[in-house]
């Protein structure tokens, strides 16, 4: 994969207008765009078409996390859109995960269009161990990474969203098949924000990650494309 495919943009802003504008302005120096809760709840599912009316890659972020017939029919609904990934929370279980993966692909083969990856969201790199603790669980940010990414494989998923920090562990426990999707990632210099768990996009992808998403220091950048690139070139993409 060339680095540059391997960058998503997180299209985190309000407006149908700005998110186009971004999209049209970048969608020949990465590999693709996350459309997520704040954009999908604001401009509705017609969103999503119109970004991938624009790009080939967009992950559609909605994080599902319900009983599974819920999960199922929420996957369903969302397959025609055209994102090529989708996910759900690895915490709904094994049943809402088998739920949405059979969903994914009864629904596609209905419609007749290209399946779309399907994968699940670990611990947030807003987390760290002690937020995990204070969920109840007995273990680190870790662990619970690596058991939930144990168990989306099992469940015939195609990745994980993970931070990188979890990334090469993951990796070595689920072959090189399985997709890794690293957010929290910032470029050298950048201030971490809201995360705990970050890592460089050059520490990233010698992690194993296979998708980086990054949003603010890419949208919010006087030159979005020059911060593109920049970080293109960081992972080690002189284009």
């Amino acid at each position: 994969m060339h680095p540059k495919d391997r960058l998503l943009v997180a299209l985190d802003v309000d407006g149908r207008d700005e998110a186009l504008a971004l999209a049209d302005c970048l969608r020949d120096v990465v590999g693709g765009f996350k459309v997520g809760m704040r954009l999908f709840y604001r401009q509705g599912p017609g969103i999503v078409s119109e970004i991938a009316e624009r790009s080939p890659f967009v992950f559609l972020d909605l994080k599902l996390h319900d009983i599974p017939q819920t999960v199922g029919q929420a996957v369903r609904a969302l397959v025609g859109l055209g994102a090529a990934m989708l996910n759900v929370h690895a915490g709904g279980g094994a049943a809402m995960l088998r739920a949405a993966a059979e969903a994914a692909a009864e629904e596609a083969g209905r419609i007749g269009r290209p399946r779309p990856l399907l994968v699940a969201v670990t611990v947030l790199t807003s987390l760290d161990d002690s937020s995990v603790r204070e969920l109840g669980f007995e273990t680190g940010a870790r662990n619970l990474a690596l058991r939930w990414a144990e168990l989306a494989m099992h469940c015939g998923l195609d990745g994980v969203v993970a931070s990188a920090w979890e990334a090469s562990a993951i990796r070595v426990l689920t072959g090189p098949q399985f997709r890794i999707v690293s957010p929290g990632v910032r470029p050298a210099g950048e201030a971490a924000g809201d995360q705990r768990r970050v890592a460089t996009p050059a520490a990233a992808v010698s992690a194993g990650a296979d998708y980086l998403v990054i949003g603010r220091p890419i949208t919010g950048a006087p030159d979005p494309v020059n911060a593109a690139r920049r970080i293109v070139a960081e992972m080690g993409g002189l284009n």
